[in-house]
């Protein structure tokens, strides 16, 4: 195991972590029950107090957080401190019903900008890089997160968010940044956009990139890496858990997401039974934070689907790349799939560029799928008819699903200036 890390608790021994795990777990537990009302009745429903938490796995007694317990305290109800003690409050877009708000005191800024910095760290960003960030500022909690987290390390931030394309990639190529941070659907939009400016995007001044905000696949980690040279790891964080820097993929092994346990506790549950699993079996993904002050969160449902594995790079254990989110899940002919599993076999077909768009329609009262993707201009020559076959061909093979394939000129999918909306119906 690795000693290069950037906080000593990383590499910490086993025992020593789950102590300290335990420690924090019966501290929250017990700041939750005194000062927030929702937790303290939903733990008396079932009977089970603060004093009987004495060790992790006492955390399954406990019952589940879902978004819509954020949504229906919506603004400031489910706080553990008063409104008059918060620094900062993000919120989630709300596009489907009322946002999910989070407040931050100053500690758990500094908690933050602690785990983003060491996140950074871990993905090959050092004290000194130019770092570009292109992630939304606001209320979203990409922009800020990585910009808190990037000065802490001791990077040097360009803050330019989301959007602006042709002038991002003129600073990219004036100011030579070593790092970005983005979301990989809109990378691939600057990477087209310096191609159209002439530019050999792997001639550049980038070495690492940290990608996150939305599921991708490693077909697609393969396409960023070979089109711009560089490093991209994922990156996990949630707004209702801190943001952006709950996980992070180190740089030396690319091998899933290392969670920073020491701040967040993970279990992995059955989708239909709520049961904790054992580390290895796919599932929800259940996070309870160990040291928030504002919003403490005990067993929120994330939605995300992946599975715990050993550690490897640091002694904390990692999550598989998360496929999607169990509310993303497409049910098409009795099949189960997500978008990021589609994105994978596209990419292995050649003459298709990394751009597409599913829709959801019906048949009947069958749901059916049709993929809109781009041909990708510096593929070989090949009738589009030919390669949609070999697309629904292998997505037939490959996932076990009737797909109908429409390949569609270069720049015909709408773009992304951010998260990309990969699903319509």
């Amino acid at each position: 195991m690795t000693s290069d890390a950037y906080e000593p608790i990383e590499t910490a021994s086993v025992d020593e972590l789950r102590a300290l795990q335990t420690e924090r777990l019966r501290a929250t537990v017990a700041r939750a029950y005194a000062n927030v009302v929702q937790y303290r009745e939903a733990f008396d429903r079932v009977g089970v107090h603060p004093e009987d938490i004495t060790t992790l796995e006492d955390l399954s007694r406990l019952p589940f957080l879902v978004k819509s317990d954020l949504r229906d305290a919506y603004p400031f109800g489910r706080f553990a401190v008063a409104r008059e003690q918060l620094a900062r409050v993000h919120a989630s877009s709300g596009t489907s019903g009322k946002p999910t708000v989070v407040g931050y005191t100053r500690n758990d800024l500094e908690m933050w900008a602690t785990v983003m910095a060491r996140s950074l760290y871990a993905a090959g960003a050092r004290p000194g890089d130019l770092l570009h960030n292109a992630y939304g500022y606001g209320l979203f909690t990409g922009g800020l997160g990585a910009h808190y987290g990037a000065e802490r390390l001791g990077c040097t931030v360009v803050p330019f968010g989301g959007g602006q394309t042709e002038r991002q990639v003129q600073l990219i190529i004036d100011f030579a940044p070593r790092v970005i941070t983005v979301t990989p659907s809109y990378c691939l939009n600057l990477i087209d956009e310096m191609e159209r400016q002439g530019c050999d995007p792997r001639a550049l001044s980038l070495k690492v990139g940290v990608f996150g905000a939305e599921p991708w696949s490693e077909a697609l980690r393969t396409e960023l890496e070979s089109r711009l040279g560089i490093d991209a790891v994922d990156i996990y964080g949630l707004s209702e858990v801190i943001g952006p820097g709950v996980a992070q993929e180190c740089a030396e092994t690319k091998d899933g997401l290392t969670i920073w346990e020491d701040h967040f506790f993970p279990e992995i549950i059955d989708l239909e039974t709520g049961m904790v699993l054992p580390d290895g079996e796919p599932g929800e993904l259940v996070i309870t934070s160990l040291t928030k002050e504002a919003l403490p969160v005990i067993r929120y449902r994330t939605g995300d689907i992946t599975a715990l594995r050993p550690g490897t790079a640091r002694t904390m254990r990692r999550l598989d790349r998360i496929t999607g989110r169990s509310d993303d899940m497409l049910i098409i002919r009795g099949v189960n799939i997500y978008p990021s599993q589609v994105e994978a076999e596209l990419l292995q077909v050649p003459g298709l560029a990394p751009h597409y768009q599913l829709h959801v329609g019906r048949e009947g009262n069958l749901a059916t799928l049709t993929i809109t993707v781009e041909r990708d201009p510096a593929g070989f020559a090949q009738d589009d008819a030919s390669v949609a076959r070999q697309a629904e061909a292998r997505i037939k093979t490959m996932i076990g699903v009737t797909t109908s394939v429409r390949v569609v000129d270069p720049e015909a999918v709408p773009r992304s200036q951010g998260k990309a909306q990969r699903v319509t119906k």
